[in-house]
């Protein structure tokens, strides 16, 4: 049986009144006993699902006449079985979002209905069930296609590079969309793919600019890869997203990984989140500089683990429940002054322990980073699932409609152990070199934790001894400190072989020289004008009208001849 939706109360998420409450009293009680390891209770657990449907027939949800038809058919009433089970099969979408096809053909029906499977009735299901599933995908085809058309452009080759420059600034091809909700497909390798769900406000106009909103779903390594997404994504928990976004204008995408690829265990779906948001820029007139990333328990600490390692396209990165650490490398700590975050924690979470996040909140203090921890007493680590939850996302939506990415940070402070990440904003391709010796600025924050909560096995909350690091580092790291003023760029690095600055004309002044200084000495002294190719390469892969890159200065550390007349 589909246990996603078991236990939850549908009274208050679906109909939202108390004259519905009899009705899921029955059903609930119902579900209690179709989970009964003795099959002859569930007689009685039909006996009940009937008896709702009876007496509460304006109540009837699809997900209960879907347990009905499990129960039925455990206890072999395939009369009743194929009762409750053909309207649902021929939904062309249930509550949730799900198409009919899917209760026949998912990965659910074979242990749902094997009592089935040898009636004719079921093959006659499957029959129209596969027909349905191919109709279904083309539509969901047709959907993408539709999502991703866009305006023919103007012919740009005979712009000169300034004027192309201006012109990329104001692109807009962008159209209006048919739906409100996408289900989009997304290639992860050349084997492996899953989809991801955007959700437009009512009002989504494609004139305007529109603030983002990424939510990553926790529990990764439970999780499994989706061929389609739902709206779904909309209800329970997430309903506080959905509400505020539609009242702020916010366009919400929620991603779907799973232990292999995803935003926390490993590298290989790290590039997930980026990759969509360089998607969503082809078709969306989206704010380049209000993207932002939240989520849950482990999708908090995916949302932490893109302020540490791959900050650029962001503006402000939020997290309920979360344990700030890079679980891929180093947590350097101090990359965090490169944006903000807003930590919602509760005192009951074994999943990061309150004394630990009162050591972090100390560091953040004196970095005097701008990070926030909002802590509610007296909640698990399930904290979303509350009521109580509801001021939390007030904060969050408060700060995320003012808060705005500063494309051309003054100062920048970058540390890294993965050639993959050495860039923020205007420092691109830095390259680590580790056999230098680490300069003495080049400092490691961490603290110690003493104290976790662990759950027993009957779900009550104990606290334990630990001796352990907040961080790890299994790698050795490089940094770099970077500022520009008046078209002067510095630079020190430790344990860097070579390093790109990115160049817009919004920085500097480029009908004068650009000075760059590295670890004290004059690199480079001269002027710099447009690359077309460059500018425009970096523009098709980033779609960022904001951010938009004109030329780079590479720059090599250890270089024996000077380069200042020269580029």
């Amino acid at each position: 049986m589909k246990m996603l939706f078991i236990g939850f109360t549908f009274c208050f998420v679906l109909f939202g009144c108390a004259k519905q409450q009899s009705y899921t009293s029955i059903i609930e009680k119902a579900q209690e006993l179709s989970l009964d390891k003795d099959s002859t209770v569930h007689i009685k657990a039909l006996e009940l699902y009937e008896k709702a449907f009876a007496k509460y027939p304006d109540s009837i949800d699809d997900y209960s006449v879907y347990e009905a038809s499990v129960v039925a058919s455990d206890i072999k009433d395939f009369d009743k079985a194929f009762k409750y089970l053909k309207p649902i099969a021929a939904l062309e979408e249930d509550m949730f979002g799900y198409p009919g096809w899917d209760y026949i053909l998912g990965e659910y029906a074979e242990g749902d209905y094997k009592n089935l499977m040898q009636e004719d009735r079921w093959v006659a299901l499957k029959e129209k069930a596969i027909l349905d599933k191919k109709l279904f995908f083309e539509k969901l085809k047709t959907d993408e296609a539709e999502f991703f058309s866009v305006k023919n452009g103007v012919e740009i080759s005979d712009f000169e590079a300034p004027e192309l420059y201006q012109y990329l600034k104001k692109s807009n091809n962008y159209l209006p969309k048919k739906k409100q909700d996408y289900s989009i497909s997304f290639k992860i390798n050349d084997t492996v793919g899953t989809s991801y769900f955007v959700h437009l406000p009512k009002n989504y106009n494609p004139e305007n600019k529109h603030a983002v909103l990424f939510y990553l779903h926790g529990a990764v390594r439970g999780n499994v890869l989706s061929e389609f997404e739902t709206k779904l994504n909309l209800m329970y928990d997430n309903a506080r997203y959905a509400k505020r976004a539609e009242a702020n204008n916010v366009i919400l995408v929620f991603p779907k990984g799973d232990k292999n690829f995803n935003w926390m265990l490993g590298d290989d779906g790290f590039f997930m989140i980026p990759e969509i948001v360089n998607q969503l820029k082809t078709a969306l007139n989206i704010d380049d500089n209000r993207i932002h990333v939240s989520g849950h328990s482990n999708g908090a600490t995916g949302s932490f683990s893109y302020l540490v390692k791959q900050p650029t396209q962001f503006a402000g990165f939020y997290g309920f429940n979360t344990h700030p650490k890079v679980y891929t490398g180093g947590t350097f700590i101090e990359n965090v002054l490169s944006r903000s975050y807003i930590n919602f924690s509760t005192d009951q979470d074994y999943y990061y322990p309150p004394n630990a996040n009162d050591s972090l909140n100390k560091v953040m203090a004196s970095l005097n980073a701008d990070y926030k921890d909002y802590r509610y007493n007296g909640f698990p680590h399930w904290f979303p699932a509350f009521e109580a939850s509801e001021p939390a996302y007030d904060i969050l939506f408060k700060d995320l409609v003012s808060r705005k990415r500063n494309p051309f940070p003054k100062d920048i402070q970058w540390e890294f152990d993965d050639n993959n990440y050495g860039t923020v904003d205007w420092i691109a391709n830095a390259k680590l070199d580790t056999l230098k010796t680490k300069k003495e600025w080049q400092k490691t924050l961490n603290f110690d934790i003493n104290k976790w909560f662990k759950l027993t096995k009957n779900d009550s909350l104990v606290e334990v001894e630990v001796n352990e690091k907040a961080f790890d580092f299994p790698r050795q790291s490089g940094k770099i400190k970077a500022s520009y003023s008046n078209n002067e760029f510095r630079l020190e690095t430790s344990r860097i072989k070579s390093v790109n600055i990115t160049i817009s004309p919004e920085m500097v002044d480029l009908n004068k020289a650009i000075k760059v200084y590295v670890n004290g000495k004059l690199y480079f002294n001269n002027k710099i004008g447009y690359n077309r190719s460059f500018m425009l390469g970096n523009f098709n892969r980033f779609k960022d009208r904001n951010q938009l890159w004109i030329n780079f200065i590479p720059i090599e550390i250890d270089w024996r001849l000077p380069k200042v007349n020269s580029f």
